[in-house]
């Protein structure tokens, strides 16, 4: 079966694709490079033996989009070009708008159109803003967003929902906590341009002295140790939760056209917590300061993951230590 996989040369979508080649798939990448680089497409190919199929087309050149779907027979999508940086979504509202909602319009028209009935969505936890209950479910109310890449990820899952409502499209949307760490191989990883938005990075970064330090934002959150609590999962974990997804979808496993999953490890760790992990797991020392919470942020988020688990047959395997390790010899390739 050959899947498209928009923003396949991204951080999780890369990824995906290695775990998508390795099962069997064949996989066609549409990327337009703004926060991503062609580098990753060879990467890919040593790690699996296999280059995939590249356009590069930015989703919201209409006309590029419709074109391609006419010229490749494609039985499937998974979902994840677009902007992800919360701070970055409160600054630029209307290009978070237009590059998460009116590219995932055009995706699913084309769809319609060429009738591809398998959709898997890279959604996000911010939908459910501050749970009122710990760990979150997938039953848990959608609260009003916390920004425009919040409100954003919101909107995409309502637009989904009703296009399955009014179409052959079946869907999967997967909400995940915060991707962390690189393939073993430590040919991909996360490598943002400029500032790293995410936390990760901006550790190893700073271990590695590209960033002088590593700000945390807030230590005045009522958690024990005044930092926020994430659940943090690996990356690898994660792309495979997709193929999990494809599958059920392939299989016609799925119980409505429209399905959500929460993708996480069911473990809450704060940012100190993380950054004192990686300094063990590394021996590295990071340097870091207190600052003022940011804008968009809430206090805490660990996912109850009991669904995916019975559902999809998925279970993240690889632990807080292993991912930390990984993302460290990532940098070191760097």
């Amino acid at each position: 079966m050959k899947i498209l996989v928009t923003g396949g040369l991204g951080y999780i979508g890369s990824h995906t694709v290695v775990a998508l080649q390795n099962d069997g798939y064949e996989v066609i990448i549409i990327d337009n490079l703004s926060n991503s680089n062609i580098k990753v497409l060879h990467q890919i190919k040593k790690i699996t033996g296999i280059l995939p199929d590249f356009e590069k087309i930015d989703l919201r050149d209409k006309e590029a989009v419709s074109l391609f779907f006419k010229q490749y027979k494609i039985d499937g999508v998974i979902h994840f070009a677009g902007s992800k940086a919360v701070g970055e979504s409160v600054e630029k509202p209307l290009l978070y708008y237009e590059n998460n909602l009116t590219t995932l319009i055009t995706v699913l028209k084309e769809m319609q159109k060429n009738k591809v009935s398998h959709f898997i969505f890279s959604s996000s936890c911010t939908v459910y803003g501050q749970a009122d209950k710990l760990p979150i479910t997938e039953n848990a109310p959608i609260k009003p967003a916390e920004s425009p890449y919040g409100a954003t990820k919101k909107m995409g899952e309502i637009i989904i929902k009703d296009t399955t409502k009014a179409s052959t499209i079946k869907a999967i949307a997967l909400r995940y906590f915060n991707p962390i760490g690189a393939h073993k191989s430590a040919l991909i990883g996360e490598l943002p341009l400029g500032v790293p938005q995410n936390l990760i990075p901006f550790v190893v970064q700073t271990a590695a002295g590209i960033q002088k330090t590593l700000s945390i934002f807030g230590n005045d959150y009522p958690t024990p140790d005044g930092t926020a609590i994430r659940d943090y999962i690996h990356v690898v974990d994660l792309a495979k939760a997709h193929i999990a997804a494809l599958k059920r979808l392939i299989t016609n496993k799925n119980k409505t056209n429209c399905e959500f999953f929460n993708i996480g490890t069911g473990k809450g760790s704060s940012v100190l917590e993380v950054v004192k992990a990686f300094e063990k797991a590394t021996g590295k020392k990071v340097n870091f300061k207190i600052v003022d919470r940011r804008a968009g942020d809430i206090t805490t988020a660990y996912a109850d993951t009991s669904l995916a688990n019975k559902e999809l047959g998925w279970k993240a395997e690889l632990n807080l230590e292993d991912a930390l390790k990984s993302a460290w010899a990532w940098q070191l390739k760097q």
